[in-house]
Parts: structure tokens; sequence; C-alpha cells
């Protein structure tokens, strides 16, 4: 059983001070804000395959829980042309030293491969119980990018992965604080955004023995409202790269998978909720895992992100507080699936 202040380290996220971010870079328009207008980034694919371009409105249907919602804006966009930019962040909390200087070397191939012509622009994020921080600025520079990720100087945690379960719980505690403070730095930013985090996930600290008292429940699902509405606010699609490999057990790879459905009160949740590759496949993206080559599955996330549609729709209205909606899109064509967000928080509206 986790109780008591040893628990609270990973539940009082939101006091941890870290260092601001800025990501600089002209791109469209951000979408009008109208705090009941939901818009949606949809990547549609075949079984195997890339995504699919020329889709119509009328190829889409959005389910609401499970009834059809009108959908008030449709655009599509192709290829390099997406206002798209991407953050990649190397995890030094969750991995050991040379698991980090493996992964410098795959995100520095990564990075000048086609001989550093890059599809997007990406700034990169290094991550140490020091905090969160952008390493090098949005670029389009890869070869810039590699020369700059080579002067970083990544200092060694001092969070040991065998600290066990509270040292478990101090790192939850830092990955969660970071996640928000970079969200909270790229709300700002125009276009979608890509986070790639490198990491073989923050723990989940959950199972039979790990109970929770409803303090700590209210406390976890107020996080998962707020990643979800932030994650969807800022237009962020957040990928969890594990570059472990085959060395990782099957079931500790897979085990995110029990806490992927949507939460809609507190009693439902556990710590598990917050995981990493949890809240990547919540906002739209992928968790890849049980592949060490780093490289090609950062290419995979890029592969992935486009081309893509954004379709917005009016959020239902809500009788109660941080009321849980799940979404669902259905496709006219065969063989296609569609992903996007996989479901938001609704509000009452203020009583007049």
């Amino acid at each position: 059983m986790i109780t008591g202040h040893r628990f609270a380290c990973f539940i009082l996220v939101t006091s941890m001070c870290m260092p601001a971010i800025s990501a600089q870079e002209p791109s469209a328009a951000p979408p009008p804000a109208d705090a009941s207008r939901i818009y949606l980034d949809v990547v549609v694919s075949p079984k195997s395959g890339p995504p699919v371009a020329d889709l119509q409105q009328q190829d889409f249907t959005l389910l609401d829980n499970k009834s059809p919602r009108t959908i008030t804006s449709f655009q599509a966009f192709t290829g390099r042309e997406a206002p798209i930019k991407v953050v990649l962040v190397i995890d030094a909390i969750n991995a050991g030293t040379q698991r980090v200087d493996f992964d410098r070397i795959q995100v520095d191939r990564f990075l000048r491969a086609e001989s550093g012509h890059l599809a997007y622009p990406v700034a990169l994020a290094l991550f140490t119980d020091k905090g969160i921080w952008i390493a090098a600025e949005l670029s389009s520079d890869g070869n810039a990018l590699g020369d700059a990720l080579d002067k970083q100087e990544i200092a060694i945690r001092a969070i040991g992965r065998s600290a066990g379960v509270y040292g478990a719980a101090e790192r939850l505690q830092y990955s969660v604080a970071a996640l928000h403070q970079l969200t909270a730095s790229l709300a700002a930013q125009p276009g979608r955004k890509i986070v790639l985090w490198v990491s073989p996930g923050w723990p989940l600290l959950s199972g039979p023995r790990m109970e929770l008292s409803p303090k700590q429940q209210q406390q976890i699902f107020s996080d998962v409202v707020g990643f979800s509405t932030q994650l969807r606010q800022a237009g962020i699609t957040l990928y969890s790269v594990n570059p472990v490999g085959s060395t990782e057990s099957m079931f500790r790879a897979s085990y995110y998978k029990d806490f992927l459905k949507g939460v809609s009160k507190p009693n439902q949740v556990a710590a598990g909720n917050l995981g990493l590759p949890v809240l990547a496949v919540q906002s739209g993206g992928l968790a890849l895992d049980l592949n060490n080559d780093l490289t090609a599955l950062l290419r995979e996330c890029v592969s992935d992100v486009a081309p893509y549609y954004q379709i917005s729709f009016d959020a239902a209205s809500a009788e109660r507080p941080d009321e849980y909606h799940q979404l669902e899109i259905k496709l006219a064509k065969p063989g296609l699936t569609a992903r996007t967000r996989q479901g938001y928080y609704v509000q009452p509206l203020p009583k007049k």
C-alpha cells in the first residue's frame, strides 16, 4: 500500500518549479479561441502503410459518446507543407547512463539523415533531475541540431531506477511535472506540435498492492483531466518512444494497455492512468516499443504525423464537472482507420 507523505511526492506534481521553455517558429495561425469548440487532428491509415490523403469531410463520421455529432469545420494538411513542429525529448530521469549515451547516438543519426534536411522543424529538449529545458531551438537543419546535441552534457540523474517504490514515485513526480511544464510552454505556439518523448517510460506504480486513498485518487484524476485538456488545447500529439528493445519484458512493455480506457470519476483511477504511453495513445499518438533501433522509431513517428485532417465540433453540454466524453471517428471508405484523441472532458456552463 502506498499511503501518507511517501506517496505525496508524486501527487504534488504541480508544485515543482522548472526552467521555462521557449520555441519560436512562424507557422499557420491557431484555431479561433472558443472554449466550446473542440479541434481534433486526425490521422487516417490503412491496416499497414503510411497515412493517406485526399479524403473529404463526407468521409468522416464523428461519434461523441457513441452519438453522431456535426463536424463544424474540416481542413486537410499534406506532406511537408503541414504546420507541424516537433519537440524531441531525451529522458535521462528514467533511463540509465549507458541508455542515454546510446539514445544520443541514435538521435544524432536521425537528425543527420538525408543530409540533415528534416521534414519538419525540430527542437531538442533534455530532461534530467535538474528539470527540462530546450537544448536547441526549432530548426530544419538536422546537422546544426546534431552539433548542438554533441555539445550538451547530460548530468547523471541522482534518482536511481533501483531506488525502490519510493524512488519510482519520485521519478514519476519529476516526469509528470516535466510534461506539465513542456505542455504549458508550447501552448502559446501556433500550429500542431508533435512531442517525441524518448524514454522507457516512467513508473506506472499500479497493481494489487498499490492502494490509493480518496484524496490521492482525486489528485490523480485531476491530473488526468488536466493532461487531456491541456494537450488538446495546446495542439500537442504525444509519442512514447521506448528504445529498450528486446530486453524489455513483454509484460512490462504492454502493461500500460490496462489503463488506456478513459476514466470518468476519481474512484476509477490508478497511477497507471498517468503513464507516458497511456497519455500518448490517448492524445492520438503512438506508443512504440520492443525495438532498440531508435533512429527507425523516430522516423516512424515523423512519417506518421502527415498527411492529417483537422476537424472541429461543438462540445456537448455537461451535467457535472469533469464530465468525460469518448470520441470515435468512423470512415466511409473500407480498409481505413482513423486515429485521434480518444476523449475530452467538459465542464458545466456557469449559472446565470
